[in-house]
Parts: C-alpha cells; sequence; structure tokens
C-alpha cells in the first residue's frame, strides 16, 4: 500500500486585531510602556484611578459653610454689672401728689372678716346705718351745705348730714374737700353699703350738680330693724379681737400686691383702722356672724424718684444726678406724724436707716460710648461711666476686635437682677 502524503498549505498567523470586529475593540496600552519600580504593571483592560474631584468640593464647601456661619452668628456685646452704693439715711422728705421730684399716691384695702358664735338671746332695735363721707368743690368758690343736705347712692339710698359745713374751693384738678358723717334717710340693714359714690340731689340741673360731689372711704354701718341676735359682750370682744389679729397680716399682703411695677412700699408707710359692723344671724340655728371690716392706706413712691432723693439727701455720696434704682430697702423706716388722705396735697416723712442704691444703666447711652472702637479703646471709654462696675465685651467672630459703627447692631445687656 502506498502512502499519499498530502501536503496542507496554513496561511500565516494573524493578528488578534484581524480577528475582534473594529467595533468592539478597546485600545490596549503596549505591553512593553515602562511600569514604575515596585508596581505592577497594569492589566489588560484596567483603568487608572481618576483625580477626587468630588472629595476636594466637598472640603471646599465645608469650609465655606464654616467661614460663613462665623460671620451670620458675628456679634458684638457688652455685659454690664451696674455700680451701686450702699448708705445710712436719716433725713425729712415732703411728697406731693403731682409735678413733683418726689410724688407719691395713696393706695387702699379693705376686707371684712367673719367668725360664727353661739348667740345669747336677741333684742329689738331700731338704728341708722352711718359712716363718713370727702365731699369735693371743683368751683373757684366755698360751697356752703344746710344741715340736712342729701347725698344720694347710685342706687338711690339717701344720707344727710346733721350739720351745716363750708366745703372749700379748689380746681376740677385739685378740688377742695372736707370729710364730714352722714345718716341714713331710714332706719334698716338695707342701708349697711360698701364704699360708693353719692350725688347731691338739691342740684340736679345747676352747675354745681357736677361740681360738688362725695366719696365714702369705708362702708356705712350699723343700720338694723326689727329683732337682732345678741353675742355675750364677753364672747363678742374676744372674737374681735381674733377677728383684728387674722385681717392684720392678710391686709398687709393684700396691699403688697396692689403696689405697681416701678413703685415702692417702705415699712411703715401704711395704717390699717379697724370698725366693728353689725352682727347678723347666722346661717347656722342658734349663731351669730361677729364681722370685723378693716382697712389698710398706704403710701407709695415711684422707686427712680425715691431713689434720687434720698442719694440727694446724703452729703457723703457726691451725687450728681444719676438715674438710680433703690435695689433695697427693708432697713428703710419712715415715720410720719399722720398719714395723708387720698386727696391730701402734699406728704412729709422722715426716712431712718440704711439703704442700697443702684446706678441705672442705659443702654442706647452705652451703645453710643462703644460704636466704632476698638476693644481697647471700649475698654477705656466706659471707664468713665459711673453706672458701670464690670465690663465684658465680647467680640465675634474671634478675629474682630472693633464694634460696628451702628450703635443699634450692638447688644448691652445688664447684670439679670440688678434692678
Amino acid at each position: 500500500m502506498r502512502l499519499f502524503h498530502k501536503l496542507i498549505y496554513l496561511p500565516s498567523m494573524r493578528t488578534l486585531n484581524d480577528i475582534t470586529p473594529p467595533s468592539r475593540r478597546r485600545e490596549v496600552e503596549p505591553l512593553d510602556k515602562p511600569v514604575a519600580p515596585g508596581r505592577e504593571p497594569p492589566r489588560l483592560g484596567e483603568r487608572l484611578p481618576k483625580f477626587p474631584y468630588a472629595t476636594l468640593i466637598a472640603i471646599i464647601f465645608v469650609i465655606a459653610a464654616s467661614i460663613g456661619a462665623l460671620f451670620y452668628f458675628s456679634s458684638a456685646k457688652v455685659d454690664i454689672t451696674p455700680s451701686s452704693v450702699s448708705a445710712a439715711v436719716q433725713s425729712s422728705f415732703t411728697a406731693n401728689q403731682s409735678g413733683s421730684v418726689l410724688p407719691y399716691e395713696v393706695i387702699t384695702v379693705q376686707k371684712i372678716a367673719t367668725q360664727s358664735v353661739k348667740g345669747s338671746g336677741t333684742k329689738t332695735v331700731n338704728s341708722f346705718a352711718s359712716g363718713i363721707i370727702t365731699i369735693y368743690n371743683t368751683q373757684t368758690k366755698v360751697q356752703r351745705l344746710l344741715t340736712n343736705t342729701r347725698f344720694a347712692t347710685v342706687a338711690g339710698l339717701i344720707f344727710r348730714i346733721r350739720s351745716a359745713v363750708a366745703v372749700p374751693g379748689g380746681s376740677p384738678t385739685k378740688p377742695g374737700s372736707i370729710s364730714v358723717k352722714v345718716y341714713a334717710d331710714q332706719a334698716g340693714d338695707s342701708y349697711n353699703i360698701a364704699p360708693t359714690s353719692f350725688t347731691i340731689p338739691g342740684f340736679a340741673g345747676t352747675p354745681q350738680a357736677s361740681e360738688v360731689y362725695a366719696r365714702s372711704q369705708g362702708a356705712m354701718t350699723g343700720g338694723a330693724s326689727g329683732n337682732v341676735p345678741v353675742v355675750d359682750s364677753t364672747l363678742e370682744q374676744q372674737t374681735r379681737e381674733a377677728l383684728i389679729k387674722a385681717l392684720t397680716p392678710d391686709l398687709l399682703a393684700n396691699i403688697k400686691t396692689q403696689v405697681p411695677s416701678g413703685y415702692t412700699l417702705l415699712a411703715g408707710a401704711a395704717t390699717t383702722t379697724f370698725q366693728e359692723l353689725a352682727s347678723a344671724p347666722s346661717s347656722t340655728t342658734g349663731q351669730v356672724d361677729v364681722k370685723e371690716q378693716g382697712t389698710l392706706t398706704a403710701v407709695i413712691f415711684p422707686n427712680a424718684a425715691l431713689a434720687k432723693a434720698i442719694a440727694s439727701s446724703v452729703s457723703s455720696l457726691g451725687y450728681q444726678g444719676e438715674s438710680l434704682m433703690l435695689a433695697s430697702s427693708s432697713n428703710l423706716l419712715l415715720t410720719t406724724s399722720d398719714m395723708p388722705d387720698p386727696d391730701a396735697a402734699s406728704f412729709s416723712f422722715i426716712l431712718t436707716g440704711t439703704v442700697s442704691l443702684t446706678y441705672t444703666v442705659d443702654p442706647i447711652r452705652i451703645a453710643a460710648a462703644v460704636a466704632g472702637k476698638t476693644r481697647s479703646a471700649a475698654e477705656v471709654a466706659l471707664t468713665n461711666y459711673p453706672e458701670v462696675k464690670r465690663a465684658v465685651i465680647i467680640l465675634r467672630p474671634f478675629w474682630r476686635q472693633t464694634f460696628p459703627q451702628d450703635p443699634a447692631s450692638i447688644s448691652i445687656v445688664v447684670a439679670s437682677g440688678a434692678y
């Protein structure tokens, strides 16, 4: 058997590019590209790392936001501790109701205390209620009123004076006045009324109807008619003493709540009066209600005006008229020969004891003093203000060393509790 050998012709080797279609070819780095020492050559198809642009942008944003926040929350503030002084006082003063360096006001509170006690029987009475009224005259001339002149309440109850009086002349802003006792026109407890205002029926239709009038400061009491309960005199006296003891601190606590903001009530500047009210049958059978009425009248002063008057009276302080406040008056006592009535023109008194005064800090004045100044210049400027005991300057951001030119952009904070 003959063996035939067939010669097979093989074409020459083709490259990878010849096999892969052009649309699917990827650039391939030359294999002979130099590689840095210690680093592996890139593999086929591997991408080189990109520059971290996103991280850089985030860092720049954080830095910009931080700087913006510093400027947004920038501030210029001065924390002030005001100066204060203490002084011993023993001086006489005169205050006036209005238009005075030292004005004053009169305030009043009234309360009724009741206690039920065992009755000891009844008695027949026929009594007239009575009380004190103050008659006012806004005319410039004296107004004379005859005996039995009538005074009417809004409800129509009639009271009379039992002797003639002459009411001094005055003006609409400062009427003349006189206090007199009036009596109910009829007997009975219906005339036992609370403080109220009165008109004079006899002046109806004349100018005097609005120019002459009256007000009562206390209740009308004592009116009774028919059988009324009776209480043993000793028991009644003991009960009234207990009621007065209970009313005294209650009235004082109540008057303190009536003091307006910015005013001061000094120790000794109040007086209390008590009035026996007619006993009445209790809701409990066999019991009688014993009643006592207490009235507390107090004189109060504007704090700042009183502080200035006190400072002016103490020569050792060298007071130059600066604004002051009365920080503490607990050791100050007011004494007077007579407390003023609500319509008195003036009031004289003596103050003794020790007082604590605090200078008033005007934030606008302080802001204007430091506006546009450097920190060091502001510190020097504030030493010229006697009302400033201590000043803490706060400027933000930390590199800021000058106050804004506009005082309104500067915050002035006075230590709490200073006034």
